[in-house]
């Protein structure tokens, strides 16, 4: 199956807190979107991996996504090495993306610095010919995706552009409460922790909200890129 574009995340729920919306949007517009997530999430104080392979098929169906797949990875000590990056390269050879999705290249958590990194190398890698996969026992053929996106996480970092998801932020919400171990939930005898607090899930909007006010519309969310962006025209701007 190949896919318009493939949104990568450290965790299970990374990709529905930093580009959930873009994603509902472009499937909208009739773009075949999945997710590939590198780990299980299982370090996570709340849940369990198993809790959260669910709360991912349950996000996963609530985006229309086409597919969605773990690799697996360890939580927290998965490395930017080749095996690491040959897994994920046999993800993009698979999906054929022209677009990917991946982590904030700076955040709190190490994991997402790192994902991003590994995505980013493996998405150069793959256009490499004589770096052999095989996946299911098949000869995989070399891809590199046209560009790679990072899209923003904890900290507040200046976006290089950003998505309009006005109309898609109660789905976006919607994809994020999936995670129901992971949020807020003023009920629960689980520890606290710096995403289960009410302020947080308050600021998704808030974050969406600020980010649309830079551009003129009610809400959108920001990407960073690691070139520079081209338009046809400068009408193609908003």
């Amino acid at each position: 199956m190949k896919l318009d574009i493939l949104a990568f995340g450290a965790h299970p729920d990374d990709v529905e807190l930093g580009c959930a919306g873009t994603i509902l949007k472009e499937i909208s517009l009739g773009k075949k979107v999945g997710i590939v997530d590198l780990t299980r999430g299982e370090l996570g104080t709340r849940g369990s991996a198993e809790l959260r392979d669910i709360e991912a098929a349950a996000a996963a169906n609530i985006l229309g996504v086409s597919v969605r797949e773990n690799l697996a990875m360890r939580d927290g000590f998965f490395v930017n090495d080749e095996a690491h990056q040959l897994e994920v390269i046999k993800m993009i050879r698979k999906y054929k993306p022209e677009i990917v999705l991946c982590n904030a290249i700076d955040d709190r958590h190490i994991d997402h610095g790192k994902g991003s990194k590994l995505v980013s190398d493996a998405c150069f890698l793959s256009g490499l010919m004589k770096i052999e996969t095989t996946l299911n026992g098949e000869q995989q053929t070399a891809w590199r995706p046209k560009v790679v996106y990072h899209y923003i996480q904890w900290k507040n970092i200046e976006p290089d552009f950003v998505v309009d998801i006005t109309g898609f932020t109660e789905k976006k919400i919607e994809s994020i409460l999936a995670y129901g171990s992971q949020f807020y939930d003023a009920n629960s005898k689980e520890p606290a922790t710096p995403i289960t607090s009410k302020n947080f899930l308050e600021s998704l909007n808030y974050r969406a909200q600020d980010l649309g006010r830079l551009v003129g519309v009610d809400f959108a969310e920001g990407f960073t890129i690691e070139r520079c962006l081209a338009v046809n025209s400068l009408g193609n701007l908003l």
